[in-house]
């Protein structure tokens, strides 16, 4: 992926560098401090970690293989859940292009600093690859984000139910009311396209005062951009059917989970406490900017399955290969499908060109 940089700026003389005197100690401490921090760690929960690590060399084949096998079908769902979005557009895309175009955005997404925003821009020239113009691939993006989020609310309703815990139905009401606006004004949105002039024309006024430019500069393109965004018709099947599949992406990962801790051991345990255990680790994931939540995502699980009962020995088995599926296998996947992306589009260049 070739990023383009804007106009060269003029050189200008080099700022002299502050003097930092008795402060060039600070860096090498710090780093002490944190060896010294993990050394501690790992000689406290050595007994714990040699326990897990030990559960862990002979997974039961039958639940590993059916947990892959639950992850790759947590992808899946995902990918037919943007098809489902890109076909309420009128855009058909083969089912193999889609899931292509989720397990490579979502490598990048796990894998580089500041993920999203290479995902992001990934998913947008593919669906313009696909055919998508610019409004109906930023509106695919946009909905698939908002479908995702609120379907990891919804199961994480789900798994506070089944575990007999008592859900605050104020949050669970503004979560369906919220839901409902979004689809009620996408909706209205796609079906009446022009709406959007009338708030677009003041931002743009006030932007263009900024700028001292013209009050309708840019609404040119905002006229293209709502045109376009009308060919888009979310209707009720697509729309059901893509919340189904978004659903169903975070149920199957959950049960990935789920398996993983049957493969390590024969415990009992209750799969509303894994869910939830589920959730909170997936949530913590979002608020780091740590690619892929290393280690943010694997202690929150940890700390949910000990909380709901399992051994720490046993619960450190079962995220290790979790992450292990969900994190290596799927990101390997996910590059894999990269390069054959980037390999199928520089090939087609080179025909164009010839």
């Amino acid at each position: 992926m070739t990023l383009t940089s804007g106009a060269t700026r003029p050189m200008t003389a080099a700022p002299t560098e502050p003097r930092r005197g008795g402060r060039r100690w600070v860096r090498p401490v710090a780093v002490a401090a944190i060896l010294v921090l993990f050394a501690v760690e790992l000689v406290v929960g050595w007994p714990s970690l040699s326990s897990a690590l030990s559960q862990l060399r002979a997974p039961d084949p039958g639940w590993l293989a059916a947990a892959v096998f639950a992850e790759v079908a947590a992808m899946g769902t995902y990918a037919r859940m943007q098809r489902r979005l890109l076909l309420s557009a009128g855009l058909r895309v083969p089912m193999y292009r889609s899931a292509a175009l989720a397990y490579a955005a979502h490598s990048l997404n796990e894998t580089l600093p500041g993920g999203p925003a290479f995902s992001t821009q990934f998913n947008y020239q593919q669906l313009r690859r696909f055919g998508a113009t610019p409004a109906i691939a930023s509106w695919c993006i946009a909905l698939s984000g908002i479908l995702s989020t609120t379907a990891l609310a919804v199961v994480t309703a789900v798994g506070a139910l089944a575990s007999d815990g008592t859900p605050q139905w104020y949050n669970l009401v503004g979560l369906v009311v919220v839901i409902a606006l979004i689809v009620v004004g996408i909706r209205q949105i796609t079906r009446r396209p022009a709406m959007v002039e009338p708030p677009a024309r003041a931002v743009l006024a006030r932007v263009n005062r900024l700028r001292r430019r013209p009050a309708e500069t840019g609404m040119d393109q905002v006229r293209t951009f709502a045109e376009q965004l009308g060919s888009a018709r979310l209707t009720a099947g697509h729309g059901v059917a893509a919340a189904i599949y978004a659903v169903l992406n975070w149920g199957l990962d959950a049960v990935c989970l789920w398996m993983c801790f049957q493969a390590v051991s024969d415990d009992p345990v209750n799969p509303a406490q894994v869910l939830l255990a589920f959730c909170a680790g997936m949530a913590a994931g979002t608020v780091t900017i740590i690619p892929g939540g290393l280690g943010i995502i694997d202690s929150a699980l940890i700390l949910g399955l000990v909380t709901g009962g399992v051994a720490t020995s046993t619960a450190i088995a079962a995220v290790v290969l979790y992450r292990i599926i969900s994190f290596g296998f799927i990101i390997g996947a996910g590059w894999i499908s990269w390069l054959i992306m980037r390999r199928r589009h520089r090939a087609y260049l080179a025909a164009q060109t010839s």
